[in-house]
């Protein structure tokens, strides 16, 4: 089963896991990276190893990120460098593709990576309403 690291400025990580966990139940190997401001590129190398020790060394791991060229991306993309045969990098984190990615935990990265693109880019919806019908939409 793939695990997966989930990673943001602030806490956004935590309250995201948290609100996936209401929806989709507690998840084993899973595991939220905060970057603090108080905290620079060695902390986030080293919150991410404790993460990938709990997983074990044989695990494929998922890093879903918050935001492209941030310091939990640039930190997460150095230690996937290293491993593109077991690890892959994802970013735009939002709670569909966080729950989609429990769902689709049996897939391989290669499978779940474009996939949960798809997902996310789906998940950005605008809700469009007329206005002689509005009342009857709500």
């Amino acid at each position: 089963m793939l695990s997966i690291i989930i990673a943001s400025h602030g806490k956004f990580a935590d309250g995201i896991k948290q609100s996936a966990e209401m929806i989709f139940g507690q998840q084993e190997n899973v595991s939220s990276v905060t970057f603090m401001p108080d905290e620079g590129p060695d902390d986030l190398i080293k919150k991410y190893n404790d993460a990938l020790e709990s997983f074990g060394s044989d695990a494929s791991v998922l890093f879903l990120v918050d935001l492209w060229g941030g310091s939990p991306f640039n930190a997460a993309s150095r230690i996937v460098a290293e491993h593109t045969d077991h690890m892959a990098l994802l970013t735009g984190l939002n709670l569909p593709m966080l729950i989609e990615a429990y769902a689709s935990r049996s897939m391989s990265l290669d499978e779940i990576v474009p996939h949960l693109e798809e997902t996310a880019k789906d998940g950005v919806k605008h809700l469009e309403l007329v206005e002689d019908q509005g009342d009857d939409l709500l």
